[in-house]
């Protein structure tokens, strides 16, 4: 059997942040949807919504007492990322540290990513 692979962690930053987010909601929330999109000057952005239940197809990710629903065309553009929540003078803003984004854009909102190679990671960990 194949080993499996955590596609996302969660800093104590994070999970803190998204439980606060999710106590304050107006509806239930079952947890956090993350993905991926195209556009944006370096050609894909992440996106983040609140998930009242899992879609079809979704990884889940339970870190810290937190469920993250991970899109399933996102998962090897965010295999391995770990991601954070952090406050500057500036701003507070959710970053995400993924080994697989080769570049970002200079206003922080757009970023290139190379999708992982699960064959790779698998024989890595054989």
């Amino acid at each position: 059997m194949a080993p499996s692979f955590k596609v996302m962690s969660l800093t104590e930053a994070a999970a803190g942040r998204i439980k606060r987010i999710m106590a304050d909601a107006e509806r239930p929330i079952a947890g956090l949807r993350v993905g991926v999109k195209n556009g944006g000057c370096a050609g894909m952005s992440y996106t983040m919504e609140y998930a009242e239940e899992r879609k079809a197809g979704e990884d889940v990710v339970e870190d810290k007492g937190v469920r993250v629903f991970i899109d399933p065309k996102a998962v090897l553009f965010l295999l391995g990322t770990e991601m954070d929540f952090q406050t500057t003078k500036l701003s507070s803003q959710f970053v995400f540290n993924n080994p697989n984004q080769t570049s970002s854009c200079g206003c922080g909102e757009s970023v290139a990513i190379t999708p992982a190679n699960p064959e790779a990671l698998t024989a890595a960990h054989a």
